[in-house]
Parts: C-alpha cells; sequence; structure tokens
C-alpha cells in the first residue's frame, strides 16, 4: 500500500477539490483504490499494464456482482486518466482496454400504495395520540420527512443535506443538490403536506437554527441516514407491515406511480435528477410488469367459458 498511497491521497485531494465529489463517492474511490492498491503493493504504477488489468478483473469477478465490478473498476479508470493527466504514468493501460459488462435488469422494489397509506396514517396517528411534548415533537419530524421522502422521490442523501434556505413553503419548492451538485427544483403538490411542513420547521425552529439543516433531532444535531432508517422500520413494526421498506423504496413508488399515471418518462428523469434517460428507463420494466399483471388478472377474457 505505501507504493501507492501517497498517490493514491494526492488522487483524493484533487477529486474533492477540482472535481468537487460528495463525501459518499470519496469514500468509495478510496476503498476500491484501497483494495487494488494491496492487490498490485510489489508493482509500480508505471509496471501496472493490460495484463495486470486483466487478473484483477477475474479476481473481482470471483468476489463480486456485476454492477460492485462495473463500480470498482470504474473507480480504477477515473484513478488511471488521473495518474495519465499529471503525467505520472506514460501509457494508461485502460485505454487499450474494451470492458463490456452484462448486468441483470434488477427490477427496483416498490412499496404499494396502500401500504404506503397505512404507513403515514400510522406516523399521523402516533402525532395525534402523543401523550409528551417530546413524543409529539418525534413524530412530527417523523412524519414531515416521510411526507417528503414519498411527495418528491429524493434521495436519503439529498434528504439529510437539505438546508433551511432550500426549502420555500411559500412557493411549494424544494432545492435539492443531487449527485455531482446537480441541482433540481421540486414542487410540493400537496396542501396537507405543506401543512404538516410548515408545522414542523415551526415547532424546530431553534434547532434548525442550531445545525444549519432543516431536518434536525431534538438535540439540535442533523438528522442522518441511520435515524432516518431507524424511523421508517420503527413505523413498519407499529403498523404490521411484513414488507421490509428502505428509504430509497420511496424514490421508487414515487417514479413508477407516475410512470402509471401516465407521466412523460423525460419529466420523471428531471424529478429524479437522473443524468440519463437510460437510467429512468429502468422504471418502464416496472409498469410492465404490472401491464402483465394486469391483463392476467383484469382483461374480461379471463370469464368467457366455452
Amino acid at each position: 500500500m505505501k507504493n501507492h498511497e501517497n498517490t493514491i491521497n494526492n488522487y483524493l485531494k484533487y477529486c474533492i477539490t477540482q472535481k468537487r465529489l460528495d463525501e459518499k463517492t470519496i469514500k468509495a474511490y478510496r476503498i476500491d483504490l484501497t483494495q487494488f492498491s494491496n492487490k498490485t503493493n510489489n508493482i509500480t504504477l508505471e509496471q501496472i499494464n493490460v495484463d495486470i488489468l486483466e487478473d484483477y478483473i477475474s479476481f473481482l469477478n470471483n468476489c463480486y456482482k456485476p454492477k460492485t465490478v462495473k463500480r470498482k473498476l470504474a473507480s480504477i479508470k477515473a484513478f488511471f486518466h488521473y495518474l495519465e493527466y499529471k503525467d505520472i504514468i506514460i501509457f494508461n493501460p485502460f485505454n487499450k482496454m474494451v470492458m463490456q459488462f452484462r448486468e441483470p435488469v434488477i427490477l427496483p422494489k416498490v412499496i404499494p400504495l396502500h401500504t404506503v397509506e397505512h404507513f403515514l396514517s400510522t406516523i399521523y396517528k402516533q402525532l395525534n395520540e402523543a401523550d409528551t411534548p417530546y413524543k409529539r415533537k418525534n413524530a412530527l419530524r417523523d412524519v414531515a420527512a416521510a411526507e417528503i421522502l414519498f411527495s418528491t422521490g429524493i434521495r436519503i442523501s439529498e434528504l439529510c443535506s437539505l438546508k433551511p434556505q432550500d426549502i420555500n413553503l411559500s412557493t411549494g419548492t424544494i432545492l435539492i443538490y443531487g449527485k455531482g451538485d446537480k441541482e433540481r427544483r421540486i414542487t410540493i403538490g400537496n396542501n396537507q403536506v405543506l401543512q404538516i411542513l410548515n408545522q414542523y420547521k415551526k415547532t424546530y425552529h431553534s434547532e434548525i437554527n442550531i445545525c444549519h439543516h432543516f431536518f434536525a433531532n431534538q438535540s439540535g444535531k442533523p438528522l442522518n441516514d441511520q435515524a432516518v432508517r431507524r424511523m421508517i422500520n420503527k413505523y413498519c413494526s407499529l403498523a404490521s407491515i411484513d414488507l421490509h421498506i428502505t428509504p430509497h423504496m420511496f424514490r421508487h413508488t414515487f417514479a413508477t406511480s407516475l410512470l402509471e399515471a401516465d407521466v412523460d418518462i423525460r419529466y420523471i428523469q428531471e424529478m429524479l435528477g437522473h443524468s440519463s434517460i437510460n437510467v429512468t428507463q429502468i422504471y418502464t420494466h416496472v409498469t410492465t410488469a404490472k401491464q402483465r399483471e394486469i391483463l392476467i388478472n383484469k382483461h374480461p377474457r379471463k370469464d368467457f367459458k366455452f
């Protein structure tokens, strides 16, 4: 590792200061590059060639799923482009490699709408029946966070990063900073959701001012993704929902529901903050599955008897 450690650290600093990559991306790069360095520890960066990379790809393919292998190689490929750019290496072996990945199509997991309704109603019930100010305050924050997850299709990292100035409750709009610092603006179209957000903001005014994040806990610290996951698990348990629900499933449900309501996929792409329409098109597979279910179970031909 010492053979490459300084160069990797310099590259990661470059990613932070020049490419302005987010913390999670930097963490993933560090893990991927450290793993690669450990496997090539006795070889200098200048000596790494196509054969060595092909051996490493074989190692990855034996240990990980195609999607993970693709990500890890993307990290290494970006690192070698940096080495070439900085004249640390003369020849970039990736320039002679053509890599193709056959990833299985994994349909996004969605939450049935009646389950979403039951989940939200359980939080509202906790809010209305809270017997202490502390419980009521917690439930108020929980319902505000859950409503935004479902109303906007926001990523959990984006939710936890929201600043007070990003949310304009007068116009009902949220400014979201997505991957790669890409901005998008989402409108909250439901008055009940706006009312609960206004109520939350008023109640948590001091905590928000302390931590400078829109979602905070009662100690004045920003809400993190683990707290959101625990919140979802808590209300699933209270509602006796057997389905394991993750924050990202609200995003999938948001997109799939809009597609099934005949919303143009390009609008959905924009709302989700996808850089490519190809990423958004995964949801068309879900609606195709839904169409199959409808035509099998609902089409009147099934009742013909002759």
